[in-house]
């Protein structure tokens, strides 16, 4: 497993400094079913908008 998640979405709720991920569990999914060729077929489900 991943030691460190690193996210560049820092409108995200679990962004954190350092651009890390702070979600106790990542949920990615992809556009196609159960597969994906290449990151643009996929989304991070776990994603949360932050407001300020």
């Amino acid at each position: 497993m991943a030691k460190d998640v690193l996210c560049e979405v820092n409108n995200c709720t679990y962004w954190e400094r350092g651009n890390k991920c702070g979600a106790e569990q990542i949920y990615v999914v992809s556009h196609k079913g159960d597969t994906a060729n290449n990151s643009k077929e996929t989304d991070c489900k776990t994603f949360e908008p932050e407001y300020s």
